[in-house]
């Protein structure tokens, strides 16, 4: 008897490149839901267009409580992962002992953490940043790193040629990781 494939929950709060990609791939693994905490998220209707389920958690009021209504929006759908593609909160060890999560960002970790990575690697000044997948903890991009890879910066790169050609790398190696911890489970 075939069995279900394994269920990833998205969280995702913008348009959602990252989000389409591993919704395009699915095959190995279902995408259940795509849950956001913006109601105005590109990403949502690009779900939407797609038959994916979606949620919309906004922050309002005591973060514990928005928490508590997260965690449970995501356990609806027993996913085996969360995927935080895109997704701008933090969330709390309790949340994390919840549920496997992980977490793509645009440079090579440790490198340039928080939300302006692309911007940060060109105000250093290096030849090469990239992208990481690694699991969330209760850090800002601290988890420990599960695969990564290395973008050029080009003369004469802007912050959007840049993260655009990280975006690129970065969806499929989101993909690829992504299939592997299905897999593996």
């Amino acid at each position: 008897m075939p069995t279900d494939p394994p269920k990833i929950v998205i969280l995702a709060s913008g348009q959602g490149s990252l989000a389409a990609a591993v919704m395009a791939s699915a095959g190995v693994y279902e995408v259940a839901a795509i849950i956001s905490d913006q109601p105005a998220a590109g990403v949502l209707g690009y779900a939407q267009a797609v038959s994916v389920p979606t949620v919309v958690v906004e922050l309002q009021g005591d973060r514990l409580a928005w928490e508590e209504r997260l965690g449970d929006a995501v356990a609806s759908y027993s996913p085996t992962l969360v995927v935080s593609a895109g997704f701008m909160r933090i969330v709390s060890p309790r949340f994390l002992q919840r549920f496997r999560v992980i977490n793509s960002h645009p440079s090579l970790l440790p490198l340039f953490p928080g939300a302006h990575a692309v911007s940060d690697a060109l105000l250093a000044g290096v030849s090469h940043t990239g992208c990481t997948i690694h699991w969330v903890d209760e850090g800002v991009d601290t988890g420990e790193v599960i695969a990564q890879r290395i973008v050029e910066v080009l003369p004469g790169d802007t912050e959007a040629t840049l993260h655009e050609r990280i975006k690129v790398v970065e969806r499929e190696l989101l993909v690829s990781v992504i299939e592997a911890l299905v897999k593996g489970n």
